[in-house]
């Protein structure tokens, strides 16, 4: 017999035994009836030919699987058990396979998006910024020395807008902008009696500007012939605003009455605005209209806030933009400016030069001399204490120093003085739009004050090394049994610039009292506060700060 035939043999005699046992048998028929030999080995060959199919599909997966280059290196990962990303990517191992896959679908599509964004705009520097500067030809030949102190032709793009043509010399033409006479503006109502129709030629600057089409404008800063910019901290400013939204910046006025009368929802044009270029070209579509409709307006600053109004666009307030209804001296409002930049002076020809026994050009020219070199701490106030002298000192960094006798609190010494008067000179101190002080109560706590004289960079130091000069006025007979500052001739100011001041949280810089072998100077340190330093802190043998002194000596209120 072969083996063929053995085979059968046995198998047919097991099915024999399982039927003769009392089992089902293997088909249904009658149980003695014979399985015949080729359905069994039928059915062999189907179970044999399922699981080699089977198999063979399991071991073609998992190659797929292996052959996927993230998952791949995903699962060399996983199975490194003493690496940290194990522990992170835990959850992701025990996913399902379908899930995972997706999952790396959607990170490659998220990091080709990535790669395919447009990059991030440049920062704004001063040539995206357009100005449109309002002039009155019969004042240009005084005021046009007020433009020359700020503006450099082959840095800056500007235009000036006149009433009438004027007369520009060689050198005007070199370090002025271009000017233009504004459009006929004669069809235009104008009905208020206390005013002037100019207003109405002013109000369209903007508009004009942005119809001679210059390229790569981000912005549009409006100002007045005796309006005075720190241009590097007005770009401080506006890189802060998205230029491709619609932005209205600007400040209020810091008389309360003004702020009245006009609105406390309107940038005053004289301290300066800025307009962002879409918002300048939506209002150049609806300006004319807009005019129409408000006659009784006094000037071009309410004209364009109504106009925004019906843009539906809020006044941005950046209080460095100054328009300065005062008469009289800004002392007391420049040696306390607000933790902000210093971005406009105005109204320069009402008040009196900010430096003294100088003219205001003269003045304004000395000003810019520390702000080449540190524009952004410019009019920056600090305060320090000399506790083994009871003295209180204030420091406006690049214009004066303070000194007094004393102790007074922070609170007190970052209020103005009130060195000006009122634009409406019948009204008192409640009528500004700010808390103020008195210049003194005692005669004893009128302050010794030090004006900068002259400014240097120290390169050894890496810090700019300021002057201060005393300003001599009679100072009344004081009989407080304490160091007497009118021995003190000049003020030494150490500070190392500080570009990057408005990139963190505002916050004042600090004043450090330092050791001087002269008798008659003082040295200062001023700087970012260090870490844990603040004034209520000792700071040094020979300086303080408040709550140091107030135990040494009694505190002086106002």
């Amino acid at each position: 017999m072969t083996d063929s035939n053995k085979v059968s043999q046995m198998v047919w005699d097991q099915v024999q035994s399982r039927s003769s046992s009392g089992n089902h048998p293997l088909v249904s028929g009658h149980p003695n009836r014979p399985i015949p030999k080729l359905m069994v080995c039928s059915i062999l060959f189907v179970s044999l030919t399922y699981l080699l199919y089977t198999l063979k599909l399991l071991t073609t997966s998992a190659q797929q699987t292996f052959n996927h280059t993230p998952f791949t290196s995903y699962l060399r990962r996983s199975t490194s058990f003493t690496s940290a990303p194990l522990i992170l990517n835990q959850t992701a191992v025990t996913a399902p396979p379908h899930h995972g896959g997706r999952d790396v679908r959607e990170k490659q599509k998220v990091v080709m998006q990535m790669e395919q964004a447009p990059p991030k705009p440049k920062p704004t520097e001063i040539h995206d910024v357009v100005f449109g500067i309002a002039a009155s030809s019969k004042l240009w030949q005084q005021r046009k020395e007020y433009i020359k102190i700020w503006y450099k032709p082959n840095q800056m793009r500007g235009v000036v807008w006149l009433d009438d043509r004027v007369k520009y010399s060689a050198q005007d033409n070199r370090t002025l902008p271009p000017f233009r006479v504004s459009s006929d503006t004669s069809k235009f109502p104008y009905t208020n009696r206390k005013g002037h129709r100019s207003a109405i030629r002013i109000s369209r600057i903007v508009t004009e500007t942005l119809r001679m089409k210059m390229d790569n404008v981000r912005w549009f800063v409006m100002g007045d012939d005796d309006t005075v910019f720190i241009t590097a901290n007005l770009v401080r400013i506006l890189r802060k605003y998205d230029h491709t939204q619609y932005y209205y910046i600007g400040s209020l006025s810091e008389s309360h009455i003004q702020n009245i009368f006009f609105s406390y929802g309107m940038a005053y044009g004289g301290g300066g605005f800025a307009i962002s270029y879409p918002l300048a070209k939506a209002l150049a579509k609806m300006q004319d209209r807009c005019i129409q409709r408000y006659p009784s307006l006094y000037g071009s600053d309410d004209r364009m806030q109504a106009c925004m109004a019906e843009l539906g666009v809020p006044l941005t307030k950046e209080l460095g933009f100054h328009q300065y209804d005062v008469y009289g001296n800004l002392f007391g409002l420049l040696a306390a400016h607000p933790v902000t930049p210093l971005v406009s002076l105005h109204h320069l020809d009402v008040v009196e030069p900010i430096f003294p026994n100088v003219s205001r050009v003269q003045a304004l020219q000395r000003l810019m001399l520390p702000t080449k070199l540190d524009s952004s701490g410019i009019m920056q106030q600090s305060i320090c204490y000399d506790k083994t002298k009871s003295w209180t000192i204030s420091v406006s960094w690049g214009f004066a120093v303070q000194v007094f006798r004393g102790i007074f609190s922070p609170r007190e010494i970052e209020m103005p003085s009130r060195t000006f008067l009122n634009w409406y000179k019948r009204a008192d101190y409640t009528a500004y739009a700010f808390n103020t002080r008195p210049v003194s109560r005692n005669p004893c706590q009128k302050p010794f004050v030090f004006y900068m004289s002259s400014v240097r960079m120290d390169s050894e130091l890496n810090k700019t090394v300021s002057e201060y000069e005393r300003h001599h006025v009679p100072h009344p007979l004081c009989r407080w049994k304490m160091a007497n500052p009118n021995e003190l001739e000049t003020v030494i100011v150490h500070k190392k610039p500080d570009p990057h001041l408005w990139d963190r949280s505002a916050r004042k810089n600090c004043c450090r009292a330092m050791e001087s072998k002269e008798r008659r100077r003082m040295v200062i340190d001023v700087g970012v506060c260090k870490d844990g330093e603040s004034r209520d802190s000792v700071n040094g043998e020979n300086q303080g700060t408040y709550i140091d002194c107030v135990r040494k000596c009694s505190c002086i209120q106002f």
